[in-house]
C-alpha cells in the first residue's frame, strides 16, 4: 500500500540542505524546498506567491492544489515505472488518491524531470494562437466549405454545421488542446500518462501525417506553378493560342462573338489539365506515366522553406506563421472587396445563402456538417497536442480554443463570398445559371474557375500573383504543424536518441515526405491526390479521435480530465463539456464514420472514373495506419507481467506521473 510522509519529511526539489533546524509548527522554505510540518498547514511561499491547498488529515502528506504533491516518498519503483506495492486495482478513471506517492523515481525520474526542464516553450502567446489558426485554416476553408453549403441548402446549411459544431468541434478542439498542454508531451508519449494500451493511436496518428504529407505539399506545388506563370503581362491562362491548347479552346472572354457549346474547354481549365498536371499523357491510376520536372522543382523549394521554418522548433515557427497565418486574411479582404465590385456578384451570393429548407430533412447534409467542422477544425493529428505541449502551464487553453475555432469557422464563411461574389460574376460573363459555373469542386474550383476570374479582371497580374501567394501561405501553414505533429511525437518518445539531434531528424523526414511524394508528381499524379485525399486521412482520423475521445472519457476518466484542467485553469469545466466529452462527441465521430464506411465515396476525376480495385487499395491506405492501435494493444498485454486481469488492469492505469512545473518547484500529478 502507499506509505504515509513520517514527521519532517523533506523534498530536496532544488537542494539537499538540511531542514532539521526547522521548529515544531512550522514551514520551512529553503532555496526552493519544501517541507511539510505535520503540525501545521502547508504554506509554500515562492518569490513573494503563496499556495494555500485545501485542508486535510494532518498525518496525511501535504498537497498542492489539486491531485500534486510537493513531497517524495521513497516507494520503489518496477521496470514499468510503477509503484510495486501500490498497484491500483481500478482504473485510473476513478482514481482520486491524495496520499504522498512518487510514481517517477531513479533515473526515469530524473529524465523527465531534465526533459521538463529543457522544453521549448513559444516566445509569445501570438505565436501559439497565430500557429494554431494558421494549421486550422488551411486550403479546405476556401475551397470545401462554400462548395459544401452551396451543395447542401446555402444559408440552411449553416444551422447543421453550427450544431456540430458546438457539440461535435469544438468540444474536441479544446479536449486536445488540454490534454497537450497539462501533459507536456507529444502524441506517442502522452499516452503512459493517460492509457498505456492506446500509446498505438500515436503511432497511427504519425503515419496519417506523412500521408497527408506526401500529397498535400503537392496541391501546393500547383500553386507555386501559377504563382511563376503570373509574372508575365498576360496570363498564359487567357488564351487559346498556347502549344497546349486543342481545338475544343473557347475564350468567351475574347472580343469576338464565341458560342459556348457541349465540348467548349476553357482555357484555364486546359492550362490546368494539359499544362500544369500534363494528365493527357497518363492513362490513370495504372499508367501514371513519367514524372514532371516543372513540379518537382517546385516541390523541392516548397520542402526547402517548410525545413527552414521548422528545423529549430517552435521558436522559429513561431515567428513565420506571424507572414504566413496573417497574409492569407489580408489577401481576402482585397479579393473580398474586389469581388464584390463585379458585375454579377450579387447572383453568386445568393446562389451561395439562399436557403432550401427541405435539405435540413436529408441525412447527408448533416453527415457533411459534421465532417466539415471535424476536418476544419483538424483533431486527431497530433498537432494541437503538440502545439499546446509547448505551452505554459497556466495558460488559458479554454479561451484559446474558442477563440481559434472560432475565427476558423468565421474564415470558412467569409471565404464563402469570395469565391461565389467571381462565380457571380463569370455566370453574367458566360449567360449560364450559377449552378453551372460552379460546377467544379476541389482544387479545379480553385486551379480553373477562380483562376480563369481573375485572369478577365482589370490587373489580372496583380491578382493572380496575391492570389495564389495566399494559397501557398495557407498551406504552409498547414504543413508545419502537420510536420510538427510527427516531430514532437517522436522526439518526445525517443528522447535519447533525437534530443539533441532536431535538426537531423527534421531533415530526414522532409527528405522522406519528398521521396513519398513522387508519386503525385507523375503526369496522372492528379489521381494520386484524389486517392489518398478520400481514403488515406477520412475514416482513419475519425477512427482516431473517436479511440481518443473514449481512452480520456472513459479509460483515463472525465473526473481526472476536469481535475487537470481546474489544475491549470483554477476552474472546473461544466457539465456540457463533460457531457459532450463522454458521450455527444464520440457519438458524433461513430456517426460520421459510420456513415462514411456506409457510403464510399465514388470517385472520378475530370473524365476518368476510378475503377473499382481503387476502392479496395483507398481501404487499404486507410486501414494501415489505424491497425497500429490493435497491433500495439496485443503487443502490450504480452509484454506486460501477470494474470489477463492484472495485465488489462496495468494497461489501463497510467504508468507515470505527470511533473508540473511550479516556479522553481517539480510537482508529481498522482
Amino acid at each position: 500500500m502507499e506509505k504515509k510522509a513520517t514527521s519532517n519529511e523533506t523534498l530536496p526539489l532544488t537542494s539537499k540542505k538540511d531542514v532539521s533546524d526547522c521548529s515544531e509548527g512550522e514551514d520551512c522554505k529553503g532555496n526552493g524546498l519544501l517541507v511539510r510540518n505535520p503540525k501545521s498547514a502547508l504554506r509554500l511561499v515562492e518569490d513573494g506567491n503563496k499556495v494555500h491547498p485545501s485542508q486535510g488529515d494532518k498525518g496525511e502528506a501535504a498537497q498542492i492544489s489539486n491531485g500534486y504533491s510537493g513531497v517524495q516518498s521513497s516507494v520503489p519503483c518496477n521496470g514499468m515505472g510503477e509503484v510495486e506495492d501500490a498497484q491500483s486495482t481500478a482504473p485510473a478513471a476513478t482514481t482520486t488518491t491524495t496520499t504522498t506517492t512518487s510514481t517517477t523515481c531513479g533515473a526515469e525520474g530524473q529524465q523527465q524531470l531534465k526533459e521538463l526542464e529543457d522544453r521549448e516553450t513559444w516566445s509569445k502567446k501570438i505565436d501559439f494562437l497565430l500557429s494554431v489558426i494558421g494549421y486550422a485554416v488551411d486550403l479546405g476553408n476556401v475551397w470545401r466549405f462554400p462548395y459544401i453549403c452551396y451543395q447542401n441548402g446555402g444559408g440552411a446549411f449553416l444551422i447543421p454545421y453550427t450544431i456540430m459544431a458546438i457539440f461535435g468541434g469544438i468540444p474536441l478542439f479544446y479536449m486536445e488542446l488540454a490534454l497537450g498542454q497539462y501533459h507536456r508531451n507529444g502524441c506517442i508519449s502522452i499516452w503512459r500518462k493517460i492509457c498505456p494500451i492506446f500509446k498505438g493511436i500515436g503511432f497511427a496518428i504519425c503515419i496519417i501525417d506523412l500521408y497527408v504529407a506526401s500529397y498535400y505539399n503537392t496541391i501546393m506545388a500547383w500553386a507555386f506553378y501559377y504563382l511563376v506563370s503570373s509574372f508575365t503581362a498576360e496570363l498564359p491562362w487567357t488564351s487559346c493560342t498556347n502549344a497546349w491548347n486543342t481545338g475544343n479552346c473557347t475564350n468567351y472572354f475574347s472580343k469576338d462573338n464565341v458560342s459556348w457549346s457541349l465540348h467548349s474547354i476553357s482555357p484555364a481549365e486546359e492550362f490546368y489539365t494539359r499544362q500544369v498536371l500534363q494528365v493527357h499523357r497518363s492513362n490513370g491510376l495504372d499508367d501514371l506515366g513519367g514524372i514532371s520536372w516543372q513540379l518537382t522543382l517546385c516541390l523541392l523549394l516548397i520542402f526547402t522553406i517548410v525545413y527552414f521554418s521548422i528545423w529549430k522548433g517552435v521558436k522559429t515557427s513561431g515567428k513565420v506563421v506571424w507572414v504566413t497565418a496573417t497574409f492569407p486574411y489580408i489577401i481576402l479582404f482585397i479579393l473580398l472587396v474586389r469581388g464584390a465590385t463585379l458585375p454579377g456578384a450579387w447572383r453568386g451570393v445568393l446562389y451561395y445563402l439562399k436557403p432550401d429548407w427541405q435539405k435540413l430533412l436529408a441525412t447527408e447534409v448533416w453527415v457533411d456538417a459534421a465532417a466539415q467542422i471535424f476536418f476544419s477544425l483538424g483533431p486527431g493529428f497530433g498537432v494541437l497536442l503538440a502545439y499546446a505541449s509547448y505551452n505554459k502551464f497556466h495558460n488559458n487553453c479554454y479561451q484559446d480554443a474558442l477563440v481559434t475555432s472560432t475565427v476558423n469557422c468565421a474564415t470558412s464563411f467569409v471565404s464563402g463570398f469570395v469565391i461565389f461574389t467571381v462565380l457571380g460574376y463569370m455566370a453574367e460573363m458566360r449567360n449560364e445559371d450559377v449552378s453551372e459555373v460552379a460546377k467544379d469542386t476541389g482544387p479545379s474550383l480553385l486551379f480553373i474557375t477562380y483562376a480563369e476570374a481573375i485572369a478577365n479582371m482589370p490587373a489580372s497580374t496583380f491578382f493572380a500573383i496575391i492570389f495564389f501567394l495566399m494559397l501557398l501561405t495557407l498551406g504552409l501553414d498547414s504543413t508545419f504543424a502537420g510536420l510538427e505533429g510527427v516531430i514532437t511525437g517522436v522526439l518526445d518518445e525517443f528522447p535519447h536518441v533525437w534530443s539533441k539531434r532536431r535538426e537531423l531528424f527534421v531533415l530526414g523526414l522532409t527528405i522522406i515526405c519528398f521521396l513519398a511524394s513522387l508519386a503525385t508528381l507523375t503526369f496522372g499524379g492528379a489521381y494520386v491526390v484524389k486517392l489518398f485525399e478520400e481514403y488515406a486521412t477520412g475514416p482513419a482520423v475519425l477512427t482516431v479521435v473517436f479511440l481518443e475521445a473514449i481512452a480520456v472519457a472513459w479509460f483515463y476518466g472525465i473526473t481526472q480530465f476536469c481535475n487537470d484542467v481546474k489544475e491549470m485553469l483554477g476552474f472546473t469545466p461544466g457539465w456540457y463539456w463533460r457531457v459532450c466529452w463522454a458521450a455527444i462527441s464520440p457519438i458524433f465521430l461513430l456517426f460520421v464514420t459510420c456513415s462514411f464506411l456506409s457510403n464510399p465515396p465514388e470517385l472520378r476525376l475530370f473524365d476518368y472514373n476510378y475503377p473499382y480495385w481503387t476502392t479496395v487499395v483507398g481501404y487499404c491506405i486507410g486501414t494501415s495506419s489505424i491497425i497500429c492501435i490493435p497491433i500495439y494493444m496485443v503487443y502490450r498485454l504480452i509484454i506486460t507481467p501477470g494474470t489477463l486481469k492484472e495485465r488489462i488492469l496495468k494497461s489501463i492505469t497510467p504508468e507515470t506521473a505527470t511533473e508540473i512545473p511550479f516556479g522553481d518547484i517539480r510537482m508529481n500529478a498522482v
